[in-house]
């Protein structure tokens, strides 16, 4: 793994968002030969996709020959439901960058069929051949997308059941109500992260994060209740965070 620590958030998500750029540019898509890019969700993103939006906006990259695959969906929730993944993408990233809308991929989480649904998603990135780059964040017990302590290395999309930390965690978002958080959602697996994707990179910021930052980098290898362990399999990760995440103390 790679790591690359950064005094200040903003400065973190800066220096990704152009490893991001420099990667999609090198790569010279084409409508016939696009740059597969899997996105996450979440509050440490944000900062990455403010810095995207700016240099398309600029000139510098353009996403008209990206494909996006996110990694994860509530089940139950529309589209249009303000705490949908569907809304969050659209809302911070896809409606103020220049990717065509069939482009996009984001799990159906109000699909009648969810055996079907996963199994198409999966086919669906395989049918574009690889994952070029693969930027995730980081749960603070070690999850990547909704992989819950316990996952599978093996594991493909799929339904999973949110255990009570998580739905503690996003009662935050739902006016502090667990009872309105979902219990259930769909994720790509860890195979379907690991198996499929060229590079992949995290944005892992804030001392929250801290315990599963040193997990990832330290802990003992393929140790299930901390998925985010099984990156060390990958041979071209990327960990970008701040002094907070990593545990150092800010010069003054």
């Amino acid at each position: 793994m790679k790591q690359a620590i950064f005094s200040r958030a903003e400065d973190a998500s800066e220096y990704l968002a152009n490893h991001i750029i420099d990667k999609i540019n090198e790569f010279n898509p084409s409508a016939l030969k696009p740059f597969v890019l899997g996105l996450p969700t979440g509050s440490s993103p944000e900062g990455v996709y403010a810095k995207l939006i700016e240099a398309n906006r600029q000139g510098k990259v353009s996403f008209q020959n990206v494909v996006t695959f996110n990694m994860d969906e509530y089940i139950g929730l529309s589209p249009s439901h303000n705490q949908s993944y569907h809304y969050f993408m659209y809302d911070k990233f896809f409606n103020h960058i220049d990717i065509p809308r069939q482009n996009i991929h984001i799990l159906n989480g109000l699909s009648k069929d969810i055996e079907a649904e996963c199994a198409n998603y999966e086919a669906k990135i395989k049918s574009f051949g690889r994952i070029n780059l693969f930027m995730g964040g980081l749960g603070p017990e070690g999850h990547l997308a909704f992989n819950e302590a316990g996952s599978k290395r093996e594991s493909r999309t799929r339904k999973v059941e949110l255990v009570k930390s998580t739905i503690k965690a996003n009662s935050r978002f739902f006016s502090n109500d667990e009872s309105k958080v979902p219990k259930y959602a769909l994720s790509v697996g860890i195979s379907t992260i690991l198996d499929n994707s060229d590079e992949i990179v995290l944005i892992v910021l804030g001392e929250l994060k801290k315990f599963a930052l040193d997990k990832t980098i330290w802990g003992t290898k393929n140790d299930s209740n901390y998925p985010s362990l099984y990156l060390q399999d990958h041979s071209n990760v990327l960990i970008v965070c701040d002094h907070s995440a990593a545990g150092l103390k800010a010069k003054l």
